[in-house]
């Protein structure tokens, strides 16, 4: 439908009228391919959709690392307003429960850390929070975090429902071989907690935890574990979880390291490591209280009403980075907190010497 034309030359447009007559368009296009037709009126091509060019590409790459490196420009105010506040607070002791109104404040911003990493990942609020032991007692912190740990998983599991299990088929199928062998854990762990000195199991695992999450950063993306996916390798796992819980209030270690290893795409890592920490916080709790109902004493309670208002600020902004977190940057994350948390338990088991080191008793 065109006269013969050189390539790319700008020309009128011709339409044809209802009578057969010829019209001129108002537009002028670009031939980019000249064609002559029986009715002697050119061809209208659509012109080509634009490509992005490099330009653009540079701009979008540019307003990326902006945006990222102001992220971490508040956050670095944020933490140095906040550790200002801490050291400008009074320290004189037995403003609440024994503790000083600058150990408080500590407590209240390892409480928010923790609310952030477990909502970001699903796990580890128990682990960011074990820094709290540098001012409390393990039979009050330990309880203390498993509370504060269910109010957490509660508001990050219903936030994310859509990713939780819907019925007892799914339960079964993902984290249910889980929660049925931390169920068997959870009274062994209790009872290293209240008889043994757990200073040892606690350093393992914690180099155990570090090394894994050192080996995990670096290892091929490809590696995945073959052969242990089954509802017997996941009632172990939840066994073993169930123990170390019992006595850190960190019992999704175990089941992080599992899925890890296999290689589950988010959502379904949250929908096996969330329930199963839930479940297990819960009967943890339930068996203190029965079994050592002195851990729950007032200044347990006097500290979780006192915590709880961090919980939630906490756990709202680690979900709020979740959502934006890829599958590869959500497995980076998680090996780094795995870190973290092997990190702190090593802490943990040698609680005493770092206070003696930073002449806090």
């Amino acid at each position: 439908m065109g006269a013969t034309t050189p390539l790319g030359i700008r020309i009128r447009a011709e339409e044809i009228n209802a009578d057969g007559s010829q019209k001129i368009g108002p537009k002028d296009i670009v031939v980019h391919r000249s064609h002559r037709t029986p009715l002697g009126v050119l061809e209208v091509l659509p012109p080509a959709p634009a490509l992005p060019t490099a330009t653009t590409s540079t701009n979008t790459s540019t307003s990326s690392k902006v945006r990222t490196r102001t992220l971490w420009l508040l956050a670095a105010i944020g933490a140095t307003l906040a550790a200002t506040t801490i050291l400008l607070c009074p320290n004189a002791p037995n403003a609440i429960a024994g503790l000083s109104v600058r150990q408080l404040a500590s407590i209240e911003a390892i409480v928010f850390l923790s609310g952030v990493m477990s909502g970001l990942s699903g796990f580890g609020f128990s682990a960011i929070g074990a820094a709290s032991l540098l001012f409390l007692v393990p039979t009050l912190q330990v309880p203390l975090f498993q509370a504060l740990s269910t109010g957490n998983q509660f508001l990050s599991a219903g936030q994310l429902r859509d990713d939780m299990p819907k019925s007892w088929k799914e339960l079964w199928a993902g984290p249910g071989p889980c929660m049925l062998g931390g169920a068997a854990g959870v009274p062994l762990g209790i009872w290293l907690l209240s008889h043994l000195p757990a200073a040892r199991l606690m350093a393992l695992f914690g180099t155990l935890l570090t090394v894994y999450a050192v080996y995990s950063i670096f290892k091929p993306a490809s590696f995945k574990l073959k052969g242990f996916n089954g509802k017997s390798s996941g009632a172990a796992v939840g066994f073993l979880g169930g123990v170390v819980g019992g006595f850190t209030a960190f019992p999704g270690a175990a089941v992080v390291v599992w899925t890890g290893l296999r290689g589950l795409p988010k959502k379904q890592h949250r929908a096996i490591v969330q329930p199963y920490i839930i479940l297990s916080q819960i009967y943890s709790l339930v068996l203190v209280a029965l079994l050592h109902p002195s851990y729950l004493s007032g200044h347990f309670w006097l500290l979780l009403l006192v915590s709880l208002p961090a919980v939630v600020p906490g756990t709202l902004t680690g979900l709020a980075i979740y959502r934006r977190t890829s599958d590869l940057n959500f497995r980076r994350v998680s090996f780094v907190l795995l870190g973290i948390s092997g990190a702190t338990l090593l802490a943990k088991a040698c609680g005493p010497v770092i206070k003696r080191i930073f002449f806090l008793e």
